[in-house]
């Protein structure tokens, strides 16, 4: 797929340097200290650059290109000095918005995703609850129907965009049935009243990307807030969870590959012992080899990018990069930052920061050990029962 790009997939990639180069990382360093960017105002910048809705529908602002210029601009957020701004801006792109966009009614889309894509809205996903983050069908939340209305108690955790959020795109239980079947995902705005962010989480790295707990305390919103079918809720958030995979995926990709180039350029440069550290034969070999594992997540993410847009079910694949994905930006940022000294043991280095923001992939999404479940089951080794 990569050597299938075309000058317009260049000309993305172009135009989404220039904004991060202009637009955001002058400013990264500040937004990292505030635990917080603004989103509405970085977002807006992106939708009128037509950055937002790549894939999805004309009707609603969006380009209909195929999934691959997607995937470019997924690696080109990478080019941004930390994580939390490529994984907001992924939640808004590729894991809050692509259930609407396929499955939303036309007055739903209208109503959320047109704005979502112009930079208008900020969405969020409201999936994780306190003792089920990867383990979607354990969620508590639910939302009964009360004449037109659906009204929605629970709660959600590790909400990325979520102190700023316009609107959270909501997986709740509808009925008492099978786990499987009893899942609805409806759109929630967040000034519904009883919606309410219980705290704003300080987290280990991801420092510019809010992340929030939210509580539903009897939220009312329309039945036609509902993406799709009733029940489907849990079939349309693995389809998004795909999506969301190869996007992770493809960013680490590209920020693994921001680490070693980095990490050339500082060992190039620092002496010890009358010699550059790049000198010293354990150090380019390391580089070599963590380079080799930077090209390998980067053929096996093109490749689900590939059966993406030939209509294919990447699952699999998806599970594979993120597996992947997840492992090679710990050994490559830890490797690296190895032969920073200690300088990348300092907050404002940016191989320490790779190495803090990176470590999420191996969690978020799905952590590592539900990705290895889901591959024994395609390989037909889970336990039987199971």
């Amino acid at each position: 797929m990569l050597n299938q790009l075309t000058p317009e997939h260049e000309a993305l990639r172009a135009t989404a340097k220039r904004f991060i180069a202009e637009q955001v990382n002058p400013y990264v360093d500040q937004w990292e200290a505030d635990e917080i960017f603004p989103a509405h105002q970085v977002f807006k910048g992106m939708g009128q650059l037509g950055l937002l809705g790549l894939d999805k529908p004309v009707e609603n602002g969006g380009s209909a290109l195929d999934y691959s210029y997607s995937a470019v601009l997924a690696e080109v957020l990478a080019d941004i000095n930390c994580g939390g701004i490529p994984m907001a801006t992924g939640v808004q792109t590729d894991m809050a918005t692509p259930a609407l966009a396929k499955r939303g009614s036309a007055e739903l889309r209208a109503e959320f995703l047109t704005p979502a894509i112009a930079g208008d809205m900020v969405a969020c996903l409201g999936v994780s609850e306190v003792g089920s983050g990867s383990d979607v069908a354990s969620i508590k939340t639910k939302a009964r129907k009360d004449g037109g209305d659906y009204v929605i108690n629970g709660g959600k955790m590790w909400t990325t965009n979520g102190t700023q959020a316009d609107f959270c795109c909501v997986l709740a239980n509808t009925s008492e049935g099978a786990s499987h079947k009893n899942k609805t995902l409806i759109i929630v705005p967040m000034k519904t009243p009883g919606v309410s962010v219980a705290r704003k989480l300080k987290k280990v790295g991801m420092d510019s990307s809010d992340t929030a707990q939210l509580h539903f305390d009897d939220v009312r919103v329309p039945q036609r807030y509902r993406i799709g079918e009733e029940g489907m809720g849990f079939i349309y958030q693995m389809e998004q969870f795909q999506l969301e995979r190869l996007w992770g995926a493809l960013n680490c990709g590209a920020m693994a590959q921001r680490a070693i180039d980095a990490t050339i350029t500082y060992t190039r440069e620092r002496e010890a012992f009358g010699r550059s550290i790049l000198d010293n034969q354990w150090v380019h070999y390391k580089l070599a080899e963590l380079q080799t594992e930077v090209e390998a997540l980067r053929s096996l993410s093109w490749r689900g990018v590939e059966m993406v847009v030939k209509g294919e079910d990447a699952t699999k694949l998806a599970t594979m990069a993120k597996l992947k994905a997840g492992r090679t930006i710990r050994e490559v940022t830890d490797g690296c930052l190895q032969f920073w000294g200690g300088m990348g043991y300092v907050m404002d280095s940016p191989i320490s920061r790779m190495w803090r923001d990176g470590r999420l992939t191996s969690i978020g999404g799905g952590a590592d050990e539900v990705m290895l479940q889901i591959l024994c089951k395609f390989m037909g080794t889970f336990p039987m029962g199971r």
